[in-house]
């Protein structure tokens, strides 16, 4: 690890004062990436022809979820042999640790079945089981300034669980990672997922998808969508609020990541009066959304 860089095992072990002058600088927001025939490794042999025959490749309904000739990523992240960003870890040590002085990073992909379609169940949740020991062997074991993500096909919550099970207690995991899709995802269908973070004590993370639809779908330019698309943070906050999911695991911590805050003031007094006027429809919410928001909820904005 460079001498310039304080760990953050060191920076909790000092003293307030001394803590106070070498901050912990947390970057909760990095997307590394793989090809898909990188994950054949670590996938169940019975799905390789899904990839190797196949060459199956994720849906995307976002025709912004494409990148183009030039992509979305900064210039100087992609790769002179042709790589996208993201994909080396070298130089994700160069940008984010050596240039910008970020002291611990969090891990938190780029392929997501949770924001893909529900069909190919099965396949994807082993592709999700195998990004994450990818994830690990590739990223975190060399790096250990990075924390990751555990992936989880939420389609399949069965399979996200024995995910959970199997990874929440590795050291190096932060959260489990779900990408917004288009379904309300405080639905009790995904209540077992929810109940296994919080059983193992490991915050859930909601990240927006190359899938997230705003209110009108996709718009014609990325801007409309990049400017909208925290209305889909909005509506998961709400629906896990009045679906109960936070009354029924008053333990689990959630973050909302890249998805903005500002919105917040509004959406916790608007909830709070609705709350008041229509308890009768969802009497399971014993606390008032602005408390429960306050107590079990973070967000992270995007620089």
């Amino acid at each position: 690890m460079p001498s310039s860089v304080t760990s953050p095992e060191t920076v909790m072990s000092q003293s307030p004062a001394q803590a106070r002058t070498k901050p912990l600088v947390i970057d909760t927001d990095i997307h590394e990436r793989g090809a898909l025939v990188d994950l054949l490794p670590y996938l169940d042999e019975k799905w390789h022809k899904h990839i190797e025959q196949y060459h199956w490749q994720p849906e995307a309904r976002n025709p912004f979820a494409v990148p183009s000739a030039a992509g979305l990523n900064r210039a100087d992240s992609n790769l002179p042999d042709g790589r996208p960003g993201g994909s080396d870890l070298s130089l994700l040590q160069q940008h984010v640790f050596d240039d910008a002085g970020i002291t611990h990073g969090i891990l938190v992909g780029r392929l997501n079945a949770s924001g893909l379609e529900p069909g190919w169940s099965e396949f994807k949740t082993g592709l999700m089981s195998a990004y994450n020991d990818w994830q690990i062997d590739k990223w975190l074991n060399p790096e250990p300034r990075l924390s990751g993500s555990i992936h989880v096909n939420v389609h399949d919550p069965e399979g996200a669980v024995r995910e959970i099970e199997r990874l929440a207690h590795h050291p190096r995991m932060a959260q489990v990672m779900i990408y917004i899709g288009s379904r309300a995802l405080g639905d009790p269908f995904f209540h077992p997922i929810y109940e296994a973070a919080a059983a193992n004590n490991i915050p859930v993370g909601f990240h927006q998808s190359g899938n997230t639809p705003t209110t009108y779908g996709y718009h014609r330019y990325y801007i409309e969508w990049k400017t909208l698309v925290t209305q889909a943070f909005q509506s998961t906050l709400i629906s896990l609020i009045f679906n109960g999911v936070y009354d029924k695991y008053p333990s689990l911590r959630t973050i909302y990541v890249e998805g903005a805050f500002t919105w917040l003031p509004h959406i916790m007094s608007r909830a709070d009066q609705h709350l008041r006027q229509l308890h009768a429809e969802v009497p399971w919410v014993q606390r008032l959304p602005s408390a429960i928001i306050t107590a079990q909820v973070k967000r992270s904005p995007q620089p």
